[in-house]
C-alpha cells in the first residue's frame, strides 16, 4: 500500500473515530490510540506530500447533531495547534520569536519581549456564551468552529455559568464544561447505568435534549477566552481579571512564564499536580500573553499562531480483560482484580485493574474478553472505567465466587463485599494480618516484612500472629537467606515489640473498622485493654468520631471466643501493654488540620504525624479547602503550590521547627 492510499484509509477510519467520539459521545478507542493515529496520518501527509481536503487535520470540530437547533458564532472558534513534546514546543517558541522580529523589522510601533500565560487544557466538552446587554442569549457547543449546536436550555442547568454580568456589550464567552470526578463518583454509586469517564459524562450532558438529566451531573465549566469588537484588552491577564470581575468561573492557576526552561519547569509540576485535581485536564495551553501581539502574528486556517497546547501522555487507554482473579485479605473481604491484555502506560507496562467488588462488576457491565476503559492516576494500580462496547460478541459472564479460592470455606455475602469466614487457618487472612500487627504503627518488629512472613508460614509452618513470641535463633538460623546478623536482629525486634503503648495494641490487633486515630481515642477513654475489652456499645458511642457501627464492630470483635483465646495467648508471650496511655499532650490543636509535604531534617514524618495528633490535630494526605495548615520541608511539590493558590498558611523554615519544638515541650 503506498502513502496515499494509507492516507485515505486513515482518514476514514479518524472520520468513523471522531464520529463516535464527537457525535455519538460514544468513542471506540482511548485518547492515546486517537492521538497515535492522528499523528501517524499528519507524519504521512508531510512525508508525501499529499493532503486531503475532508483531511482530520484540515478541520476543527465535529459534526451538527440535528436534533439541535443550529448557532452561527458571531466570530469563528479556533482549535489549538499541538506540541506533544518538549522539542514540538520548542520549535513553536522559536517560530513565534521569529514572526515577533519579522513583524518589528517592518513596523514602527514595535512589539514588547514575549512573555506567556500557562493555563490547564481542560478535557471537557468547548461551549461558547453570547451575552447582550448584559444577558446570557445564548449558548451553543464549539461544533465546527463556525457553526455549533445551541444548548442554552442545558448551560443554565451550569450552576457556574452567569445568567447576568454588568458589561452591556456583545460578547461570547468560551470556556470548558466538565463534570467533577467527585460528581462523577457520586453519580455512578447513585445510578444503575454507569458513566464510564467523566469527558463523556460532561458531553453526554450537555447534548441531552432533557435539561433536568443534565442538572442531575452537576457540571461545573471554567472560562478563559473573550469575543469582542467593543473591549480592548492589553493583555491575556487583563481579559481573566475581566472575567473574574464579572463572576465567570477562572480556574486559579495561571502562569506567567518567559522562558522556555521556565515553561518545561511548570510543565514538570503540573504533570504531576493535574493528578490531584477534581477535573480532568489533558495538558496545558501556553499563550502569549500581549494581545497586540496577539493580534499581529494572528491566525493559521485552523490555529491561532500565538497559542500551543502541550498535551500529556494520555492516561485512558483501552485493553482487553483476559481473566479475573480473587485475593483475600487481613478481614477476609474478598477482592476481585482484573487480569489484563499488557498496556504501555507512560512506561510502564500495566496488566493488572482494579475491580471493587462484584456489584461493580455488574453495573459496569464487565465480562471476561471484554475491550475495557481502564485509567491510572498518582502511579497506581489502573482501575476499570467501563466497556467500549455492551454488545461485544465472544465474552464470558464473570461468576460471582461461591467457596474462597485459599481455604476452600464457603463465601458468605455482606452488604457489598464477599467475605471468607475462616479467619483461623485462610492463608492470605494470616500473612495480612501478621504484616499488619508488625507494620511500623503497630508493634513495629522490623525486619517482619510480608515475604519473611510467608517464609515463617511455609517453613516453620506458623499458623497464628502469637507463634512469632516463639520462634529462636536456631528455627531461623537454618532458614534461606537467614544469616546470623539477619536472625539476631529480628529476634531483638521481636523482642522489643513487648513493650508497646495501649493505643499501638489496639490496632495492631486489626478490629475491623479502627485505624490508628480511633485506636488513640480508644486508648485515651478507656484507659486500659481490659477495660476496652468489656466496654458496651452506649460507652463506645460516646467517644467523638465513632458512630454505632463501628462501635458494634468493637463488641462484637471482644466477644468472638476465637479472637479472645488468640489474645489471651498472645498476651501471655510476656507482652507488657503501658496502658494509661492519655497520650493527648494539649488540645492546642484541636480541630485543625495539616498535611506534612517535603522532607524535614532530624524529623521523620510519622514522628511528626503522631506530635500534631497527640496535641489534637488531625493529618490528612491531601490539601483542600479544609486543610488549616501546611507543614513543608524541602523538595515540597504541587501539595506547596495547591497550598499557595488555596491561601493555606504555611509552616516553613525557622517557623515550621519553632512550632514542632513547642509541641515536644522544648
Amino acid at each position: 500500500m503506498d502513502k496515499k492510499e494509507q492516507i485515505i484509509e486513515l482518514i476514514e477510519k479518524i472520520e468513523e473515530l471522531n464520529y463516535h467520539y464527537y457525535t455519538l459521545d460514544s468513542p471506540l478507542v482511548s485518547d492515546g490510540e486517537y492521538d497515535k493515529l492522528y499523528d501517524k496520518l499528519k507524519a504521512l501527509e508531510k512525508e508525501s506530500g499529499y493532503r486531503s481536503n475532508n483531511s482530520p487535520t484540515q478541520k476543527v470540530g465535529g459534526e451538527v447533531l440535528e436534533k439541535f437547533e443550529k448557532h452561527f458564532h458571531i466570530s469563528r472558534l479556533y482549535s489549538q495547534d499541538k506540541a506533544q513534546t518538549y522539542e514540538d514546543l520548542n520549535d513553536w517558541i522559536k517560530r513565534v520569536g521569529r514572526l515577533r522580529k519579522a513583524y518589528n523589522d517592518s513596523h514602527k510601533d514595535s512589539l514588547p519581549e514575549i512573555e506567556f500565560i500557562m493555563e490547564y487544557k481542560f478535557d471537557g466538552l468547548t461551549i461558547n456564551l453570547t451575552y447582550e446587554n448584559g444577558i446570557l442569549k445564548n449558548a451553543s457547543t464549539r461544533g465546527n468552529g463556525i457553526v455549533g449546536e445551541e444548548i442554552s436550555a442545558q448551560a443554565k442547568t451550569i450552576k457556574s455559568i452567569p445568567l447576568n454580568i454588568d458589561e452591556k456589550s456583545i460578547l461570547e464567552i468560551q470556556g470548558e464544561a466538565l463534570m467533577p470526578l467527585s460528581e462523577l463518583e457520586k453519580y455512578n454509586k447513585k445510578n444503575d447505568i454507569q458513566l464510564k469517564n467523566a469527558r463523556n459524562a460532561a458531553a453526554g450532558a450537555i447534548r441531552n435534549l432533557n435539561p433536568n438529566e443534565t442538572r442531575k451531573r452537576n457540571l461545573t465549566a471554567f472560562f478563559y477566552n473573550i469575543s469582542t469588537t467593543d473591549l480592548d484588552f492589553a493583555s491575556e491577564e487583563d481579559m481573566l481579571e475581566f472575567l473574574k470581575i464579572e463572576n465567570f468561573n477562572v480556574h486559579s492557576y495561571h502562569k506567567k512564564v518567559k522562558s522556555y526552561d521556565e515553561i518545561i519547569s511548570e510543565l514538570q509540576k503540573i504533570e504531576e499536580e493535574r493528578k490531584t485535581l477534581d477535573i480532568l485536564t489533558d495538558g496545558v495551553v501556553i499563550k502569549i500573553n500581549d494581545k497586540k501581539t496577539q493580534k499581529a502574528l494572528g491566525y493559521t486556517n485552523k490555529f491561532p499562531r500565538w497559542s500551543v497546547a502541550f498535551k500529556f501522555e494520555a492516561e485512558e487507554y483501552t485493553t482487553t480483560l483476559l481473566d479475573v482473579v480473587r485475593n483475600v485479605g487481613r478481614t477476609g473481604k474478598v477482592t476481585p482484580s482484573a487480569l489484563l491484555e499488557p498496556v504501555d502506560f507512560s512506561g510502564v507496562t500495566v496488566s493488572r485493574a482494579t475491580l471493587n467488588n462484584y456489584d461493580d462488576i455488574e453495573r459496569k457491565k464487565i465480562k471476561i474478553g471484554s475491550k475495557v476503559f481502564i485509567r491510572r492516576s498518582n502511579d497506581v494500580i489502573p482501575e476499570i472505567l467501563g466497556v467500549v462496547d455492551e454488545d461485544q460478541p465472544d465474552t464470558k459472564v464473570i461468576e460471582k465466587p461461591t467457596y474462597c479460592p485459599y481455604c476452600g470455606s464457603e463465601l458468605i455475602e455482606g452488604n457489598v463485599h464477599i467475605m471468607c469466614p475462616n479467619s483461623i487457618s485462610c492463608t492470605p487472612q494470616l500473612l495480612a494480618r501478621m504484616e499488619h500487627f508488625a507494620s511500623r504503627n503497630a508493634m513495629d518488629i522490623e525486619g517482619l516484612s510480608e515475604k519473611t512472613i510467608a517464609q515463617l508460614m511455609n517453613e516453620l509452618n506458623i499458623k497464628d500472629i502469637y507463634e512469632i513470641y516463639d520462634l529462636t535463633y536456631e528455627d531461623l538460623i537454618n532458614l534461606d537467606r537467614f544469616g546470623d546478623k539477619k536472625t539476631k536482629n529480628l529476634l531483638n525486634s521481636i523482642e522489643d515489640s513487648k513493650d508497646r503503648d495501649l493505643n499501638r495494641f489496639i490496632y495492631a490487633i486489626g478490629i475491623p473498622n479502627v485505624g490508628e486515630r480511633t485506636a488513640r481515642d480508644l486508648a485515651n477513654r478507656f484507659e486500659s485493654f481490659d477495660n476496652l475489652r468489656n466496654a458496651n456499645v452506649d460507652q463506645l458511642v460516646d467517644i467523638e468520631d465513632i458512630g454505632l457501627i463501628i462501635a458494634e464492630n468493637i463488641v462484637e470483635f471482644f466477644h468472638d471466643d476465637n479472637i479472645n483465646g488468640a489474645i489471651d495467648t498472645l498476651l501471655s508471650k510476656g507482652i507488657k501493654i503501658n496502658e494509661k496511655v492519655n497520650d493527648n499532650v494539649s488540645n492546642k490543636l484541636d480541630g485543625k488540620t495539616f498535611v506534612i509535604t517535603g522532607t524535614i531534617n532530624n524529623y521523620k514524618r510519622d514522628d511528626i504525624k503522631e506530635l500534631i495528633e497527640n496535641n489534637g490535630g488531625i493529618v490528612t494526605t491531601s490539601v483542600s479547602k479544609n486543610t488549616d495548615v501546611l507543614i513543608c520541608g524541602q523538595k515540597a511539590g504541587s501539595k506547596l503550590t495547591k497550598a499557595r493558590d488555596l491561601g493555606i498558611e504555611i509552616y516553613e523554615n525557622e517557623k515550621l521547627y519553632e512550632f514542632l519544638s513547642q509541641l515536644e515541650g522544648k
